[in-house]
Formats: structure tokens, sequence, C-alpha cells
């Protein structure tokens, strides 16, 4: 039990404990500046290994290699003493480096030089230790000299053949064999043991030989040693035969006398063995009898470890490769034959070097900053922890109040400039010792920027844009980003600032264009540094080349015209067939095109129009063809187009060999365009009969050639000829050609290994295709071993593609080889490959998570790591499960949707960054760890809440024009506040073009969301910038402009005029689009030109009008004297058909006159609308309900014809003409009205009408 002091301590431990705080180590950037300047204590980077057996042919080097600045001394000390190296001319040290070397040119035996040497690397910081180093020289001693009795036994009895090797260091591998140098033959009956003995359970009389010679194999010198051979005499009671021996009756019928079974090794009923953890356990047990026994295996208390274990030597040997802990205990050979059965026990102990559990690592710190140094490690017994500064025990060091040592921790507080050292940790027991070095640098160094100064940024429009600036400081600064110089901060909306100082812009425009200033800032003083960045617009091609058919000798013409940011330097660059373009001095480039004169067959490819600036790039391709010259019939010329070649013919196969066969064909007609390649294609019938597949492609100019093949392959071939219009028909199939087989080329792609389940190992491969089987009978061997542990191969052969090893541990590395076989050989065999067995879920939960600086949007997190032997897989990341509980803002609502965020870290004090979080919200996360199937079980919940942020935007900004003299504005709240709201601002300024006005501001209480604008002048526009206010600051602003008013003319285009000429065209428009802000693009379409003849300039023409005008004068006159003289109009039809031509032009303009007659009877002409009082429900037009001129209308609504009227003589009922023309019959007073109605028409057509108006 613990006295009042201990318990006293150990609460002022964990007192201290919970109180301290630590800094987070801060991470050094490799960084060429920071490097060269920053001073670092010595670390250990390379050191040859603690057991160290060395060949004594060879040079001894024990390497020592050390990092740190300033510039390291080393030394080194043997057996515990200062070794002067100076003094010894066989020992050299490599410059700038600890490594020794001892050569052995000049005499000396590299025994001298055995011991235990470890090196120091030192600065003005501290001093680094290797591990203690010990030397030894391999030894291969000669076979002692001995004279061995022959060894008589009797048949049935068993017998051990000594072999007692030569002690070698290493330890050699022995192996019997017999004076042919064949291997003695072993079996459940003889078996070579541990130790290197042979045992025979018992004996037969074949048994007999005189050679039976133990042999041992030295590593290092590679050299086998034999021991003096044995002879072996069987005495038997009748006499042997060699013909009767058979393995149903190994004695050939003779008496031999059985026995029970007795233990040969180990002898007796029990023994002991220890061993230490992550070593190879192996149990022996050599039993003799007759019949021979058999031996099984038990561990008492439960059961053998079925992953782990594995019988070897017929059953007689236990291996347990990878001991832990769990594997100590009592385990039980049992050797049976059917006369009894015998037992012996193995008291197996587990014990175990030292092992890391959590090994210090390097840190620094800046100035009074608090760090710790862990260092753990288990064994068994459990290892002493002693802790050393610069290579000599802590206790040597006065105490100092910036550090305290708690068993395998040491704190430090507030440490300063001057203190720092390298730290060893010595973790030792019986069975090793674990030595690591960390070294506590204290940094103080003031913010510097690390990046170029003053950077100017070109990116293109609506383009994610970073802008970059590394920074370094100790303690680590503080950084924000300033646009133009001013604002608060860069963070949010369109912005995002990282943790290593980058700002992104996750979509550039033209406003965003600037000077951006990015300010590190901490406690010693503040670094800052400038990038200008400028928003440009995209550099592409509007006028693409296109593909062309030229003739040889005409001129061919690609455009290629470019639009791009006029402050962009775009360069033009041309191609052909993806080469560069060689002017010369007859092709001619200029800013939009490219002319080729002349052209001939070298003229034709793909040619490439590559435009390029500083930023971006964009291309166009074309094709030229160059077709023969025209024929002298230029109709015959064009009416032969290029076309596709006809196909090769006459195809033959000749010069056979084992995997190739020269192929030749005829062309066919090129049809104008001459052929570029040949398409060479064949079909097999044995995998896949009918299938055409291509096998190569060769020039157009050749027609013979030879075709690689694969073996067991019965091919058949035809070829297709390209040209520039495309393929031809394939030709007709060659005769068929078969290759003979031979064993695979191919090794199977896709090899791995992979665990579906979590005890076994699934070995899968791609198939080799059919081609590359090579001969019938195809399989595959696959071997497979455990990684580092010195197994034999395991093996099987499949047909498939897929093989399981079962009954594996979970997730240990394999070891994977792969071979195809057929009927004709073996294949070359893969690589071999790492695959692992089977993942679980991994048993233990992250603990002590925790949050640190916890801001608006962002918090640290931490946490304490888990055994990496615990994720049973392999670590893919520590996930963290986070979800916001609650807003800290009354009465909102939110989601609770789990959120997930890895971190990859196997760092000792791993620790992460959660960003995109949720201002003013309650948070909850809890931490598991993952492999690549599975999760951990859960950590401990945390909750913490984040700070008050800037709002979003408001929602659902709206602007109305309620009357001519006011705006309405009206918004809802922001869909997440991101805090407690304490208003709105409203900045508004007129718009003119792209003018802006001067700015005016309104500040609204939170339950505001409306506002009338009195407008000074209705036709003013404005442009308005609404956010929201929190205690943090304003929010996103949301920017809506004022609709067009009802007075204000929309931008248009009008008065488009077009002025023609032979070859062009003037034209011309108006509009009312912002000067230098619009651009306008004229669309034509081009009508084919027709030369009709104009009639109207034509002589004959014009003669017939004259004459038909002189004759229509002659008339009229006629008339006018006719009436003047009060006579009737003969021929009255024809005279009014040609007054109605004369008077009316177009039916849909009539004149509409009302006549009436005065009291005087003469006439009034007045222009009106249609009789009043007509029927409506008329079928007739307004024009046929209308009466006729000169008409009367009745008081009942009849229309009254006047006395005197044209339509008497010309429409008549009984009016007619006789033959001389002269108008038949009397005058026709009064027509019945539906006489009169059918014969109505417009007034244009009436002759008075028309007579009136010429009068």
């Amino acid at each position: 039990m613990l006295g009042q002091g201990g318990h006293a301590a150990l609460a002022l431990m964990s007192l201290l404990l919970l109180l301290w705080q630590e800094a987070a180590p801060i991470e050094v950037p490799q960084d060429a500046k920071i490097l060269q300047d920053l001073k670092q204590p010595p670390t250990i980077i390379k050191q040859s290994v603690k057991d160290y057996i060395v060949d004594p042919r060879d040079n001894i080097i024990i390497e020592c290699e050390a990092k740190g600045n300033p510039v390291l001394t080393f030394s080194w000390r043997r057996n515990g003493k200062f070794f002067n190296i100076g003094k010894d001319p066989r020992v050299t040290m490599r410059k700038r480096s600890g490594t020794l070397e001892i050569g052995f040119r000049s005499g000396g035996r590299p025994e001298d030089y055995e011991g235990e040497y470890q090196c120091f690397a030192n600065n003005d910081l501290g001093v680094a230790l290797s591990n203690k180093i010990l030397l030894r020289v391999s030894k291969a001693p000669l076979w002692p000299k001995e004279v061995l009795e022959p060894v008589s036994v009797t048949e049935g009895s068993p017998l051990v053949l000594p072999c007692n090797p030569p002690p070698g260091l290493p330890p050699p591998f022995t192996f019997w064999m017999d004076s042919s140098m064949s291997p003695i033959p072993q079996d459940k009956r003889v078996s070579m043991g541990l130790n290197g003995d042979l045992y025979f359970s018992n004996v037969l009389a074949q048994d007999a030989h005189t050679d039976y010679s133990c042999n041992a194999r030295f590593l290092f010198t590679h050299t086998i040693q034999q021991k003096n051979p044995f002879t072996l005499k069987v005495q038997t009671t009748e006499p042997f035969n060699d013909t009767s021996y058979n393995a149903t009756d190994p004695y050939g019928g003779r008496k031999v006398a059985e026995s029970t079974p007795i233990f040969l090794s180990p002898p007796g009923t029990e023994s002991s063995k220890m061993v230490l953890r992550d070593e190879q356990l192996l149990l022996e047990c050599i039993a003799a009898g007759l019949p021979t026994p058999t031996i099984k295996w038990f561990k008492k208390g439960g059961d053998l470890p079925g992953r782990k274990v594995k019988f070897e030597n017929y059953n007689k040997t236990l291996k347990i490769i990878n001991v832990s802990e769990e594997d100590a205990g009592e385990y039980v050979c049992m050797a049976n034959n059917h006369l009894g059965s015998i037992r012996h026990s193995i008291f197996v102990q587990i014990k175990a070097a030292p092992y890391w559990l959590d090994k210090p690592s390097d840190l620094v710190l800046a100035p009074d900053e608090n760090g710790r140094l862990v260092c753990r490690a288990n064994g068994n017994p459990k290892p002493n922890i002693q802790w050393l500064i610069n290579g000599h025990p802590i206790e040597s060091y006065p105490s100092s109040p910036n550090r305290q040592e708690l068993g395998d921790t040491i704190i430090f507080r507030s440490v300063q400039i001057g203190s720092s050292a390298v730290y060893q940790c010595n973790a030792s027991n019986q069975h090793g010792y674990l030595l690591a070095n960390a070294f506590v640098s204290v940094l103080d160094m003031p913010p510097r920027m690390l990046g170029p100064k003053n950077q100017l940024i070109k990116v293109i429009e609506n383009n994610r844009t970073f802008l970059d600036c590394p920074f370094f400081g100790s303690p680590l600064p503080d950084l924000r980003w300033f646009k133009n110089g001013q604002g608060s901060g860069l963070d949010g909306g369109q912005y995002r600032v990282y943790i290593n100082g980058t700002l992104e812009i996750k979509r550039a425009r033209a406003e965003d264009e600037g000077t951006y200033t990015c300010v590190a800032n901490s406690i010693l003083g503040t670094a800052e540094n400038q990038v200008r960045l400028e928003v440009k617009e995209p550099t592409r091609i509007v006028r693409l080349p296109e593909h062309q058919s030229a003739i040889r000798g005409s001129t061919a013409r690609f455009d290629c015209k470019v639009k791009s940011d006029p402050s962009l330097t775009v360069t033009v660059a041309w191609m052909k067939d993806d080469k560069p373009l060689h002017l010369g001095w007859r092709l001619r480039k200029d800013e939009e095109s490219l002319t080729i004169p002349n052209v001939n067959e070298g003229d034709e490819g793909t040619y490439t129009c590559a435009v390029k600036s500083e930023i971006d790039q964009d291309s166009a391709s074309a094709r030229l063809t160059v077709l023969e010259e025209a024929s002298l019939n230029p109709s015959v010329s064009s009416a032969l187009p290029p076309d596709r070649p006809d196909p090769p013919m006459d195809l033959d196969l000749s010069d056979p060999a084992a995997r190739s066969v020269r192929l030749t064909w005829i062309p066919g007609n090129d049809h104008r365009s001459p052929i570029t390649e040949f398409l060479v294609q064949f079909e097999e019938d044995r995998w896949e009969p009918n299938r055409w597949q291509n096998l190569s492609t060769y020039p157009g100019d050749l027609n013979s050639v030879i075709l690689q093949l694969a073996p067991f392959v019965n091919y058949q071939f035809r070829v297709i000829a390209i040209n520039s219009v495309g393929q031809s028909q394939p030709s007709r199939p060659s005769p068929r050609y078969k290759t003979s087989g031979a064993a695979p080329d191919a090794i199977p792609r896709g090899l791995r290994g992979w665990g579906s389940k979590k005890d076994n190992m699934e070995i899968t491969w791609e198939p080799l295709l059919d081609l590359e089987r090579n001969g019938p009978n195809l399989h595959y061997s696959i071997w497979w071993r455990r990684k580092d542990s010195g197994e034999e191969w395991s093996n099987v052969t499949t047909v498939g593609s897929k093989h399981v090893v079962h009954n594996t541990e979970t997730y240990v590395p394999y070891e994977i080889k792969l071979q195809a076989r057929n009927e004709f050989g073996s294949g070359p065999e893969s690589n071999v490959i790492i695959g692992y067995s089977g993942e679980d879920k991994p048993t233990d939960a992250p603990t002590d998570l925790q949050v640190s600086k916890v801001d608006s949007t962002k918090a640290n997190v931490h946490w304490k790591p888990v055994d990496p032997n615990t994720v049973q897989g392999e670590f893919k990341e520590y996930r963290l499960y986070y979800w916001r509980e609650s807003s800290q803002v009354p009465g909102l609502i939110v989601s609770k949707e789990k959120k997930t965020k890895g971190f990859y870290s196997t760092t000792a004090e791993p620790s992460g960054i959660l960003s995109d979080l949720v201002p003013y919200s309650k948070y909850k996360m809890f931490m598991v760890v993952a492999n690549n199937h599975f999760e951990g079980p859960p950590s401990n919940t945390v909750e913490f809440n984040t700070k008050e942020g800037v709002p979003d935007a408001p929602r659902s900004f709206r602007i109305y024009r309620r009357s001519l003299d006011t705006i309405y504005l009206e918004w809802e709240k922001p869909l997440e506040p991101n805090g407690i709201l304490i208003g709105y601002q409203l900045r508004y300024q007129t718009v003119n073009g792209s003018r802006l006005g001067r700015s005016h501001l309104e500040t609204f209480l939170p339950n505001v969301t409306d506002f009338t604008l009195r407008l000074s002048d209705r036709s003013t526009r404005y442009k308005f910038f609404l956010s929201a206010l929190t205690q943090v600051g304003t929010g996103e602003v949301y920017a809506e402009e004022s609709p067009h008013f009802t007075n204000e003319v929309a931008p248009g285009i009008w008065d488009l005029t077009v002025k023609a000429n032979s070859d062009y065209a003037n034209v011309s428009w108006n509009h009312n689009f912002p000067a230098g802000s619009s651009e306008f693009v004229l669309e034509f379409t081009l009508d084919t030109y027709i030369d009709h003849v104009d009639i109207a300039t034509q002589g004959w023409f014009i003669g017939l009008m004259c004459a038909i005008a002189l004759i229509i004068l002659i008339l009229l006159i006629v008339c006018f004297i006719k009436r003047s003289r009060g006579g009737k109009y003969p021929g009255g039809g024809f005279v009014t058909g040609l007054a109605m031509c004369l008077v009316r032009d177009k039916k849909d303009l009539p004149l509409d006159p009302v006549d009436q007659k005065d009291q005087d009877g003469s006439f009034d002409y007045q222009n009106g609308s249609s009789v009043p009082d007509r029927n409506e429900n008329e079928n007739s037009s307004d024009e046929d309900n209308k009466p006729l001129q000169g008409s009367q209308t009745s008081l009942d609504g009849n229309v009254k014809e006047s006395d005197d009227s044209l339509v008497d003589y010309g429409e008549g009922g009984d009016g007619q003409f006789n033959e001389d023309g002269s108008f038949i019959g009397q005058y026709t007073v009064k027509k019945d009205k539906d006489e009169t109605e059918g014969n109505e028409s417009s007034e244009a057509t009436s002759p008075v009408n028309a007579i009136y108006s010429l009068a």
C-alpha cells in the first residue's frame, strides 16, 4: 500500500497534468531560406544494427549519419571508452559524416576490432547518440577431427546419430547427406531434430549404410563443412533380402519385436522453454517405438492458436510465429502406437525485450510555450526508463523550474531561448534495450513571408483562383487577407482562407481585380506581402480553319481569327501534323490566316492553329487534301471528286516462320486520293471465330510486310486501304496460316492479394488473353508465404483466376508471385508483390477527444491515438462524426444531419482542424478509427459552441415601383443569421450607364424588413446593396438594381439601312446602348442573283402602252361630247368598264360619295359612309350593298335608280345589241327590286361617278 507521501505525489501529478496546457508543436517548413537560418540540434538519421556481424574478408563499415545546424562533429566510444580514431591508421571517418571505415589492406586482424561501439553527434545545441553497436566477426570453424566407430544396432531399435556442428557466428545450417551428395530420405520414422541430430524411431535392415554424413553450411562464408561419415550396421535375427522389402511389410516377413513409445527428444515427462515476444517458438517431440508412433499436440487450458501454429517435420515440430504473451502455457505432445501412448509437457514462458508504446519525438517550441516529451515502453520484465540530456544522465544536470521529470514524461513550462538540448530515453531490461533521441528546440523567429514579393497573378474570368501566401514564425503567427487595404479581413462567401495562408476565390470576376494583402502577425512583429490580381477575358478562336481540298498548283487559305483580352500578348503558331510549320519563302502568315500558294502533294496534312497567351491557350485544326491537276475537260474534272480506294487484291503468304509470316498484296485504285496507310486484320477460328481484329497498320507505300504472330493460332488475314476520304472495303481473306504452340510469354496482369474476410486472403489476377495462351491446357501456379517470416513458399495450381488462402491471421502481409503454364511449358514468373489478409473491426477507440481554439467556423481537435496493432487492418484515418445539435439563436430550427471528416495522422499527439462550421451553434462530435472496411468503437462525445459570426445575405430582396415618385424595397431575414441580428444596412447610389453616383447609407432595426425611397427625379435608377449585421460585423451583401421604368426607353436598335454597291454594302443604324460597353454582330444571308430582263425598259412594250393610252383618250373625248348633247351612251358596257379602270385603282379604297339632289336640281357630291338604315343582316359585302351613284334612297330604304343611268343601257334585262353594234329595245324606266339588287355594284363602278370625276 502507498503511504501518505505516495498519495500526495500522485494527487499533485494528476493536478499538474490537468492544469497544464501545451501548445501544438511547431512544424518547420522545408524552405531553403528558413532551413538555412534555422538552428537545429543533432538528429541521428542512419546507423548500423545493434548486433552487427561482419564478413572477415571485407572492410568493416560502421554507419552513423546525422543532421543538424550548426555543422556537426562526430566522436566514438569503444567498449565505453573514447575511441581515438586519429591514432589508428586503419580507421578513417567519412567527410561530413560519422561513418567509420576500417581497412585491412596493410594488414591487421578484423577480430582485433570486435567490441561495442557508440556514435556521438554534437553541435552547439546538443548531442545525439546512436545505439550501442556490438561488432562481431563471422566465424566458420572447422569440424574437429575424429574417428567414428561403426554404429551397430538391432533391427527395430531406436537410434540417434549425433551431429554436434562446430559453433559458428552466426550458427550454421545443418543437414544430412550421403557420399553421393544426396539428402538422406526423411519421413515419419527418420528425421533430423532441431539440434541437427538424426533420429531413427526404429531401425530397418535397409538403413545399413556407410555414409551418413552431417553437413554444416555457414551463411557468411558460403562454405559447407562435412563431418566424417557414420557407418551403420543393423543386426537382424534372420537374413535380409532386398527383394523382399515393401512398404506394407518393411521387415520382409521377419519377426521383429514391437515396442511401446518412448521419447528420444526431449527426454523425460516435462521440460521448459523460454522465448521472446515476436520471435518464433519451436517445440519438438521425437519418439521411438515399433510401430512408428504418431505425434499429437495439445495446449492445456485452451486451444492451439490455429492462425499462428504450424506443424512440421511430420508433426514432430510445433511452430508458432510472432509469439505473444497469450501463447505462454503448458504444451503437451503425445506419442502413441497400438501398444500404448506417452506424454511430455513443455512449459513455455514468454518474455519480452522492451518495445515502444509511445516513442518520444522532436519538439520545436516558441519562447514561453509549454511542451512535453513522453517515453513509454513495455516488456517482460517491465523495462526501466532512464532519461539523459546530451548523453549524460538527467540527474547530473541541475534542476530547472522550467523542466519537471514525472517518470516516463518530462514536462516543459515557459521554455526560454538557450534551453535547447537533445534528450535520450533508454528503456532496458535483461533481454535488451531501446534508445531514442528527441531534441527540444526553442525557436524565436518573427513572422516571415516565404513567397515572392508583390507577385502579379493573372487569371481567366470565372476560374477558381488561389492566391498563395506562405509564411512562418515562432510563435505561429495569425494570418489575415485584405483587399485594396480595406475591410476587416477576407474569409467567407466567395473567399476561403486555408491554414497554410492560401486565399481561394471560388469564381474570379472582373470586380475581384485589385491588390490583396496578406498580413502575418505575432507578438514578435508583423510581416506582410501583396499580390496583385488581374482578371482577364479568355483567349479563343472565333473563326476556325475548315477542312478543304485544293487542286495542285492552286492556293489554299486557312482562317484563324482570335479574340482575347486586349492586355494580353497573344502568339499564333501554325503546326502541320502536330509538328511546328516552317513557313519558308512560299507560305505566308498574317494575323488571321495562313496562305499556301502553289499547293503541292507535300502540303497535304492536318494544319493546327495554336493560340497562346501567358495564362491560357486555344487551338483548332483542319485538313488540307491535295487533288490531281484539273483535267483539260473541266466538266470531267468537276465530275470526279476524290473517293475511297478500291480494296487490295491477290493476298499471298510466304516466308513462314514459327511466329511470323510475310503477307503481300496488290493495291487497288486510289480514286484520285493517295493511299496513306494499309490496315491488316486477322481472324482466328479457335477463340473468337468470324470476328475480325486489327493486327497492325503500315505506310501506304508498302505492299509486302512481315506479320508478327502469336503461337498456337490458326490465322487468316485481310487488308484495308485508307486515304483521305476513308477506308476501302476489306480485301478477300488470305489462306489460313497456323503457328505452332509454345510456353506462355506473358505474365498475368493485375496480381493482388486482399482479404474478403478477417481470416482469409483472396489472390486474384487477370487471366491471359486468348492470344496469350500460346497452347492448350492453360493453368496458373500461385506461390505465397508470410512476409519476413522465413517460411517456405506454399503453392497451388488452378485453371481459374482466383485462389483463397484460409485460416490467416488478421491483416498480415504476404509475399505472392504467379506463373502461367500450358502443355508446352512454364512462362516467366511475376515479380513478388505484397498482399494482405483480411481486416477486422478495430478494437480500441481514440481517447481524450477535445477541442480548442474554437472560433465562428473552425475548431482545433485533439485526441490520443490508438495502438496501431488494434486497428486490425490498414490504417485509413481517424474519422470524426460531428453534427449541429442546435443554434444559439432562439427559435431557429437546424438540421442534425451527421457529417464526417477524416484525419490521417500517425503522430504521437495527433490533431486537426474542423472547418466549415456554422457560427453561433452548438455542436457535438465523437471520433472512431477506421481501416479500409471497418470502424472501431466511438470515443467520448464532446460538445462545444461556435462563436458568433457575420450573417448570410438577406433573403428575397425585392424592389417594386408603386408610384412614379417612390421605390419600395422589402426583404426577409437571412437563412443563417450566424448570431444575434442587430439590424440591416442598406447602401444605394444612382446608376447612369456604367457610371455610379454618390453613395447613401440607411440602417434599420432587426425587425424592419422594408424601406420606401422617394425619388427626386422619376427617371433616376438606383443600385442597392443590402446586408445584415451582428455584433461581429457586416454579412454577405445582396446587390440588386432598380428595374426600367415605363418612361425609360429600353436599349435597342432602329433605323437599320443598307446601301448596296457592286461588291460591298454600307450598313448603318441607330442605338441607345452605353458607349464603349457594347458589341454588335451583323448577320446576313446571300441570295443567288438571277439576271431577269426588265420588261418596262423594252421598246415594244412602251409603244403598246402609248397606243392604248391614245385610244382611251379618244373614247373619253367622245363621251364628253355625247354628254354635253344629252344623248345616250352607245356601247355602255364598254364605257362603264373603261371608266371603272380610270377612276379606281384598288377595290379596297372606295370613294363612297352619296349623291343627293338639291331643290334646284343640281347634284351635291359628298364623301360619306355607307347608306344608312341598310339591312345589317344581309350576307353581301359593304360594297355590294351600297347604292349606285346618282340613285336615291326611298323612305322605305329601297334604292331608286336615277332617270338617266347607264345601267338602263348596259345592264337592262331586255337590252340587246344588233349585229352592227346598235342598241335594240326600249329604255327600262324601273326594275324590280330583286333585279336591281342582283345588279348592284360598288359605287366606284358607276359610269356617272367616273364621268363627273373627270369633269
